[in-house]
């Protein structure tokens, strides 16, 4: 993979890219989401995009705060975000994290920040339809896979059909758990809930959301979301199912589709 110019870098070359990649926390820092980061950054290059990330201006967009209760930090955050992503003239943003899309593109608009956001499945199945992008079902090729709805992409934001146009394009067998779509189970990690101790209960909701992974006979999991992607990883490990049932995230699974 070639290196990833910053805005800052084609800013001083007078260039704008084609897409600003949002990375955010996880995507950067988190080990698994990073591999996550650099599968859909390798299919950006792969497909001819041209586009660039803040790097070290990238800030938290302010989700968990705001979701916690803190508005004030959120506020801050998002300002200073604003006002960078405002400074480069940025217009369209793609991001590998729901929580990081809904905010930029819900919640930013009202502090002056007005960009086309997408998260990288809508992306990935455009690249996919213009042609800049080749998907081969190859090892995936029939193979059981069930996907998960992350909240803040479907519920939330109503995107249900992208994530499954790009298992379709891998030529995999989709089988739906019980609970999807519409009716999907949170993974037990929005709402800042990934930051908090467990509250007295039977069971977890990551463990609860596994055993519907698992109950499907699906050698795979697909997720389009780092945090679900920690949690249900996290879910069947609990269950002792690791070694048979795999965890990723759709960008992975095209890239590996090979």
């Amino acid at each position: 993979m070639n290196r990833i110019p910053t805005m800052a870098e084609l800013a001083a070359e007078g260039r704008q890219p084609e897409v600003l990649f949002w990375v955010g926390c996880a995507g950067s820092f988190d080990d698994r989401a990073q591999r996550v980061t650099r599968a859909f950054a390798e299919l950006l290059q792969n497909a001819g995009v041209d586009f660039a990330i803040l790097g070290q201006e990238e800030s938290c967009t302010g989700d968990p705060a705001r979701r916690a209760g803190n508005e004030f930090l959120f506020q801050m955050l998002a300002q200073q975000n604003v006002a960078v992503l405002n400074m480069y003239g940025v217009k369209k943003i793609v991001t590998a994290c729901p929580h990081c899309f809904n905010t930029l593109k819900n919640e930013y608009p009202v502090l002056g920040g007005n960009y086309e956001v997408v998260h990288h499945t809508q992306f990935l199945l455009q690249l996919l339809k213009e042609g800049r992008l080749k998907v081969e079902g190859g090892s995936f090729r029939g193979k059981k896979i069930t996907y998960h709805d992350s909240c803040y992409l479907g519920r939330v934001n109503g995107e249900y059909e992208a994530p499954r146009a790009l298992l379709e394009a891998l030529d995999a067998d989709l089988v739906e758990m019980k609970r999807c779509r519409t009716k999907g189970l949170c993974c037990g990690a929005g709402g800042a809930q990934m930051w908090k101790e467990d509250e007295p209960g039977d069971k977890r909701i990551n463990v609860e959301r596994a055993e519907e992974a698992l109950e499907t006979g699906a050698a795979v999991v697909a997720s389009n979301c780092p945090f679900c992607l920690t949690m249900i990883s996290d879910g069947v490990k609990a269950k002792d199912k690791q070694d048979e049932v795999l965890v990723y995230d759709l960008a992975e699974l095209i890239l590996n589709s090979k």
